[in-house]
C-alpha cells in the first residue's frame, strides 16, 4: 500500500500558491523547453578541444568525495548499505557512486543532469538507476503548480508526458531567477577556447613551415655567359641534385651538394621570429582556472616554484565542494526514502559526506616527501661510510 500511495496521483488545484508567477504571463507554461542541442554540443567540444578542461571537471567530481547513509531504523541500515553498493547503474556499472559522479559530471558540463529510478515490472522494488541523455527530455512548469516540475520523453519525432514523474531525478546548477534550466560550469569558457585553438593551430602551421626546413635555391648565371640560354636545363639539373643530396632513402649516408656558378642556399621562414604564446595562453588558461576554481598545480601548471596549496586555497575549494554536495544531497535522499518506504522501513535518514581534508592530504604528502628525503640522505651516508 505504501508503494500505492507514492504513485497516487494529486489532485489538480487549480490555484497558483505564488503571488509572483501567474501562468498567463509566464510562457514556461505554454511551452516545453527543450535544452539546446547546439549548446550542449559546444560543451561537449570545450572538454574535448582542451584537455585541461577536461581533467578539472573530472578532479572536482573525484574530489566530491563519498557519502554514507545513517537511517532511525537500525533494521533497515544493514539491507539500505548492501543496496547502495550493489544497485544496478546503466548497463555496465553498480553502485550509487557510480551514478551520482555520472549525475554529477553531465551537471557541471551542461548546468543540468537528469536520471531516473527504474523500478522491476511488479513495481515491488528498485531494478537499477539510469543516468539519461538531456536531448531525450523536455521540461516545463507544471500548469497547476509552478514549484513543481512536469517532464516529457520522446517519443519519435514527438515529445509526450512521463507517466511516473516521480521517479524521476533532476539537478539545475545554479539557474538564473524564474528559470528551468541551469548554468554550466563552462559557461563563457566557449569564447576563451576558441582563442586557445587558434593559437595552437597557429603554432602547428608556423612549426610545420618553419620547423619543417624549406630551402630557396637560386642560380645566378654570371654576365655575358651563355648560361641565360640554357638556364631552364641548369634549374632543372640543380633540383635534381638538390632533391638526391636531401634524400632519406639511406638514413646512413650523408650527400653533399656541388654546384658551379653563383647558386644562393636559403632556409625560408629563417629570418622570422615565431611569435611568443606564452604571455596569451597563460590568460586564456587563467580564465580557466578561475572558472573551474581549481589550483592551477592541481591541473599541472607549473607558474611559479613556490606554488602550493594555502590555507585559503584550500578553504575555497572546499566551500566550491560543499556547494556543491548541497545541490546533490536532495537526489541521494531521494533515492534512499524511495528504496526505504518500498521496503516498508521508516524514511527517516541522513546524508553523511565523508569531511574534505584538502589541506591535511597535503601536508601529509609533503611530510611523506620530507621522509623519503631524509632517508635518501641517510642511505647516502651510510653508502660513503
Amino acid at each position: 500500500m505504501g508503494l500505492l500511495n507514492h504513485f497516487k496521483k494529486k489532485k489538480n488545484i487549480n490555484v497558483n500558491p505564488t503571488q509572483i508567477c501567474h501562468a498567463p504571463d509566464n510562457h514556461h507554461y505554454n511551452s516545453m523547453i527543450p535544452f539546446n542541442m547546439n549548446t550542449l554540443s559546444v560543451y561537449e567540444s570545450v572538454r574535448t578541444s582542451i584537455p585541461i578542461v577536461d581533467a578539472a571537471i573530472n578532479k572536482i567530481v573525484r574530489l566530491i568525495g563519498s557519502f554514507s547513509i545513517v537511517t532511525s531504523d537500525p533494521n533497515a541500515q544493514d539491507p539500505l548499505d548492501e543496496f547502495l553498493k550493489t544497485v544496478k547503474v546503466g548497463p555496465h556499472s553498480f553502485g550509487i557512486d557510480s551514478f551520482i559522479s555520472c549525475y554529477f559530471d553531465s551537471m557541471l558540463t551542461y548546468g543540468n543532469a537528469i536520471g531516473e529510478i527504474v523500478l522491476d515490472f511488479e513495481k515491488t522494488n528498485i531494478l537499477a538507476l539510469y543516468n539519461s541523455c538531456l536531448k531525450n527530455v523536455k521540461i516545463t512548469l507544471n500548469r497547476n503548480n509552478p514549484l513543481e516540475l512536469s517532464f516529457f520523453c520522446k517519443d519519435g519525432i514527438s515529445f509526450k508526458p512521463i507517466k511516473l514523474p516521480q521517479l524521476i531525478l533532476f539537478s539545475a546548477l545554479n539557474p538564473t531567477p524564474g528559470q528551468i534550466k541551469g548554468t554550466s560550469l563552462l559557461r563563457g569558457l566557449p569564447f576563451v577556447t576558441d582563442i586557445l585553438l587558434k593559437i595552437y593551430k597557429s603554432i602547428a602551421l608556423n612549426f610545420d613551415r618553419v620547423g619543417n626546413v624549406r630551402f630557396a635555391i637560386t642560380y645566378k648565371p654570371p654576365p655575358n655567359s651563355d648560361d641565360f640560354s640554357s638556364s631552364k636545363d641548369i634549374a632543372t639539373n640543380i633540383a635534381k641534385e638538390w632533391s638526391s643530396a636531401m634524400s632519406h632513402n639511406s638514413p646512413n649516408s650523408v650527400k653533399d651538394f656541388v654546384a658551379i656558378g653563383d647558386v644562393d642556399i636559403k632556409v625560408i621562414g629563417a629570418d622570422n621570429q615565431i611569435l611568443d604564446t606564452n604571455i596569451p595562453v597563460r590568460q586564456m588558461l587563467e580564465q580557466i582556472v578561475a572558472k573551474t576554481g581549481i589550483p592551477p598545480f592541481l591541473l599541472g601548471l607549473s607558474w611559479s616554484t613556490s606554488e602550493r596549496m594555502s590555507k585559503q586555497q584550500a578553504e575555497i575549494l572546499t566551500s566550491e565542494l560543499e556547494g556543491y554536495r548541497r545541490i546533490l544531497s536532495p537526489i541521494i535522499s531521494k533515492i534512499t526514502s524511495f528504496w526505504l518506504k518500498i521496503n516498508n522501513f521508516n524514511d527517516n535518514h541522513i546524508v553523511s559526506w565523508n569531511p574534505i581534508h584538502l589541506q591535511d592530504e597535503v601536508e601529509l604528502s609533503r611530510a611523506a616527501l620530507l621522509n623519503a628525503q631524509a632517508n635518501l640522505i641517510s642511505t647516502n651516508i651510510n653508502t660513503k661510510k
